[in-house]
């Protein structure tokens, strides 16, 4: 039995994917081995159209000499549409060894030809019923089918947003189908096996249609019918019999039409149900549909139909609540315990007729009043009469609410308290995998860590929306740019974000300036920072997934988002003219305005190069030397004319803010001693500000990252551990359990920032969650081998504060760890190391001769690369897990932890330094670090100094009010 396995195969990212219309799928695979340093030599593919049968094959590989095994694109015979295709892989490693064959998987196709489309758009008779009624339409019909189905499938699509429904069942489980495209130019369709909910005689099948984003209210409180005023639906239904015959069931004007229970339903405001409305029995055979109205062939704009690109949402996680109370107001509220978005399903009892209202909010007020001010003009609503026919369950769909306390009028009996097991929080979001984790020793960084992921679970609903709960909730390009690198790491967004830039393509204007908003809805131009997520986000995909296709497919996009900035103004080389955004939200802004400090063309310029320096390296990828010739000339004098523009002789940045410092630094536009400088006076902008951030949108996903780049990590970490205003855990203090658009969103008297444009789940801060990850934990890849082909290690112990820290990330090879844990004696860093990989570590401040792998010195172990330097211990691996350890002897261990505000490690003289300003008269103070002692209170009890426990508080108390500056100037 051979212990080098082939496990977690994948289609286009997806394991047995259902309905693609890609011609040449890229299959992937992760290897598992019993043995270190496993690299597989070869691999060999199969394909076949049975799965019994791979003697027969359409396409074998035979043995490739190849370390791939990621983005391995069929190359065999052209693909036939509605086929399923077996696939099975085999690998052979370094060590000699041959897998088996991996367990049989599958790709099914589905249309690839717009003439495969036999169905109809069809939509109820204006003459019988009106189109523009608030009503969801239910669309039926019925047919026969004889014995003997071997499989069925249904490809289907609707607009705005449709249901499906067979023989009186739900089909799928995917909620806001066909999902939020720029529909006149690309349109979803679905598609679902039915073979086990047909049955043999008469069938039913119907569909349900609301408005949805193509024709709801969106943006504005008057904006309605963006993409059409007319709901339609389109599906065909394909039988296939053991015979080899098929039928084919399509929507025509055959079908019938009704409206029924859903009265309205809007992505905004929510739904009203009456449950007294509903047809029972619409979606199955033998229903009297003999006063239901006609169907017609309306004319649609709509040309281009695309299977399925993005996950699926879905309900991923069920909430229960916390409590219900009555607030001063007197409104009665259910608390979920947590800021989430989706819905809420509750059962009821109730007289028919009854009303039940839930409104939906995120937080309550500092009176502890439910407070909606923030949702604009939405309604957040669901209303629901009973039928008053025994228990009765209800959630509603097409729509979906951003809230964590629900406002309930007309419960039955909730006078006397809501029974809280018949209320349940449904969580809806695309349904991706999840990929990443992230703990520490703080548990505030914990709690931070967790609304980064609930922010991002919350505003990736088949778009990535900058917020779940206003009247706003729009692909805001600036939000998914800053949050991209923190959004891979979390989750696997390969297959969201490939359907997003199409989209960002798709709505591209034709000069190459890219909409604020994708899909786009508001008709805005391009602005730094916002349109640059044209380059930034296909580069990240590429560089997480290694998926060179998408960044070839976007790369003329990128290419025409650049040229577009280099036709502005008279300087090709600066970007100094057009509306720009700025630092949006920074709080150096002045009175009344949204703008920061910095000034824009500077932030302009910046972006300017940073997506030059990206198209560079794409063109690189994409071996294009001519284009690779050209913008890294254009880079070069963009660069140039920065310097010139913005930084004195001396090598001073002329703008004295955070932001300008920040990306100055990220984006390598200083050099030499104009770089020295630039990172010394960010961190003395910092300490002035009493190390707090005012930075907005653009400064503050890479302000630790400029830091510890920058060389005053120290800082950046203190960055992140404040928890007064401004700072990530000043809102986690608050009671946050996701993350604020503003940093004052609830201000520290309670009171509320502007309702103008307040949301308290809004992701674009959670960014400092890629430098948690890859600076504090240490898991980063080398950006010379996409998908951590070759993995850094590097982790910087954040003495201020943590013990410990952990990441861990499913990469497209298998699972990385990167752990490192500081006790007084030694430090311990934990590395895993998926096969077919390898990965560069660096053991902070170890010295060669005292480092342990596992029970052996490292030196006499089996590793064979490793080196001592200035920073620590470099060590090269092969895949496995590493246990590293080594004495603390470095100024490593942890610092004065007991209620101190300045947990600094102290070498000895900063310690006799403090000690003697806040306790003089102490009779041994260079005993405070010669001992074991972590703290004051320690040093009394083991002895070390003549204090009491009252003095040690005292000092306590005093050092919480210094900062280092003053103790050692």
């Amino acid at each position: 039995m051979t212990n080098l396995t082939v496990e977690a195969v994948t289609c286009e990212y997806r394991k047995n994917p259902l309905g693609m219309d890609i011609k040449r799928p890229r299959i992937s695979w992760k290897i598992q081995s019993d043995l270190r340093g496993t690299m597989q030599k070869a691999y060999q593919i199969q394909v076949a159209v049975h799965q019994e049968d791979f003697h027969e094959t359409i396409w074998d590989t035979g043995i490739v000499q190849s370390d791939e095994s990621i983005q391995i694109e069929y190359n065999g015979p052209q693909l036939e549409s509605r086929t399923r295709y077996f696939y099975r892989i085999k690998i052979w490693d370094n060590h000699d060894r041959e897998s088996d064959w991996s367990e049989t998987a599958w790709w099914e196709t589905s249309l690839f030809s717009s003439e495969e489309w036999k169905a109809e758009w069809i939509t109820p008779d204006p003459k019988q019923l009106d189109l523009h009624s608030e009503a969801a339409f239910l669309l039926r019909k019925e047919f026969t089918l004889k014995t003997g189905i071997s499989s069925a499938r249904v490809y289907g699509t609707g607009v705005g947003l449709y249901e499906l429904f067979l023989n009186g069942g739900r089909v799928g489980e995917d909620l806001l189908a066909p999902g939020w495209t720029s529909y006149h130019k690309r349109l979803q369709y679905q598609t679902y096996d039915i073979t086990e909910q047909l049955q043999v005689g008469t069938n039913a099948i119907g569909i349900v249609l609301a408005d949805g984003w193509y024709k709801g209210n969106l943006v504005r409180e008057d904006h309605r019918n963006i993409y059409g005023d007319t709901r339609a639906a389109k599906l065909q239904l394909h039988v296939t019999y053991h015979d080899g015959t098929e039928e084919i069931i399509v929507t025509d004007p055959t079908w019938k039409a009704a409206t029924g229970p859903i009265l309205f339903s809007e992505i905004y405001h929510g739904q009203t149900y009456d449950a007294r409305l509903e047809k029972e029995g619409w979606s199955q055979s033998h229903f009297h549909d003999e006063d239901w109205e006609d169907t017609i062939i309306p004319d649609m704009p709509i040309t281009k139909l695309v299977a399925q690109e993005n996950v699926p949402v879905r309900v991923t996680e069920v909430l229960k609540p916390m409590e219900s109370f009555v607030t001063p107001a007197g409104d009665t509220v259910l608390d979920m315990g947590q800021n989430m978005v989706g819905r809420i399903r509750f059962q009821v009892r109730a007289p028919k007729g009854t009303r039940i209202v839930l409104t939906h909010a995120e937080v309550l007020d500092k009176e502890g009043n439910i407070y909606f001010g923030n949702l604009k003009f939405a309604k957040q609503k669901v209303e629901y009469i009973a039928k008053g026919e025994g228990i009765e369950t209800f959630a509603p769909n097409f729509t979906f609410q951003g809230f964590r306390y629900v406002k309930i009028e007309g419960y039955p009996g909730q006078e006397n308290g809501l029974p809280l097991d018949h209320f349940i929080g449904e969580v809806i979001h695309s349904d991706m995998e999840s990929t990443g984790t992230f703990e520490c020793s703080d548990p505030l960084v914990n709690r931070l860590q967790q609304n980064i992921v609930w922010g991002q679970r919350g505003n990736f609903l088949d778009v990535p929306i900058d917020c779940p709960q206003r009247s706003e909730r729009l692909g805001w390009t600036a939000d998914a740019q800053v949050f991209i690198q923190t959004a891979l790491f979390n989750y696997h967004g390969g297959p969201f974000f490939t359907k997003w830039l199409r989209d960002l393509q798709a709505d591209q204007l034709p000069d190459g300036n890219v909409p604020f908003v994708i899909p786009n809805v508001e008709g805005g131009k391009g602005s730094a920072a916002w349109g640059d997520a044209a380059t930034i986000i296909p580069w990240t995909v590429y560089q997480t997934y290694g998926d060179k296709r998408l960044l070839s497919d976007q790369y003329d996009s990128m290419k025409a988002w650049v040229e577009y900035i280099r036709r502005q103004g008279k300087n090709e080389f600066l970007w100094n003219t057009g509306f720009h955004f700025g630092d949006w939200l920074a709080l150096d802004a002045k009175e009344n305005s949204f703008v920061g400090a910095t000034p824009k063309d500077l932030i302009a310029t910046v972006f300017y190069a940073y997506s030059t320096r990206i198209l560079r390296d794409a063109a690189k990828v994409l071996e294009k030397a001519d284009d690779v010739e050209e913008y890294s000339i254009l880079l070069n004098h963009i660069i140039e004319q920065f310097n010139q523009e913005f930084v004195s002789p001396a090598g001073r940045l002329v703008s004295p803010t955070q932001t300008a410092h920040i990306i100055a630094l990220m984006f390598d536009m200083v050099d030499g001693k104009a770089k020295e400088r630039t990172a010394y006076e960010l961190n003395e902008l910092i300490m002035l500000n009493d190390y707090h951030l005012n930075t907005g949108f653009v400064g503050t996903p890479y302000i630790c990252f400029a830091l510890s780049k920058g060389g005053y990590h120290e800082t950046a970490v203190k960055l992140l551990m404040k928890d007064d205003y401004p700072s990530w855990l000043y809102q986690v203090k608050k009671g946050a359990t996701t993350v604020w658009e503003h940093w004052d969103s609830i201000k520290p008297d309670g009171s509320f920032w502007s309702d103008q444009m307040n949301s308290f789940n809004h992701y674009a801060y959670g960014s400092i969650g890629n430098w948690m990850y890859k600076v504090i934990a240490g898991l980063d890849m080398d950006a010379t081998s996409p998908a951590y082909k070759k993995i850094k290690i590097e982790p910087k112990f954040a003495g201020i504060s943590f013990t410990s820290a952990k990441a861990i990330h499913e990469s497209m090879y298998g699972k990385i760890v990167s752990s490192w844990q500081l006790t007084n004696d030694q430090v311990a860093v934990e590395v895993v190391v998926p096969p077919n990989t390898t990965a560069d570590i660096l053991l902070p401040k170890a010295k060669l001769v005292d480092v342990y792998e596992g029970d052996e010195l490292l030196v006499t172990g089996d590793i064979y690369s490793f080196i001592e330097t200035s920073e620590g211990v470099k060590v090269t691996v092969g895949s496995g897990s590493y246990q590293f350890t080594y004495p603390n002897e470095e100024g490593l261990r942890p610092r004065f932890t007991e209620n101190t505000k300045i947990i600094d490690f102290l070498d000895h003289q900063e310690a006799v330094a403090v000690l003697e300003k806040v306790a003089p008269g102490i009779t041994k103070p260079p005993a405070l670090f010669t001992t074991k002692a972590r703290s004051l209170k320690e040093l009394v009890e083991i002895g070390e100094a003549n204090l009491t426990e009252d003095k040690v508080k005292e000092i306590m108390e005093e050092i919480n009010q210094l900062e280092w500056e003053e103790v050692l100037v």
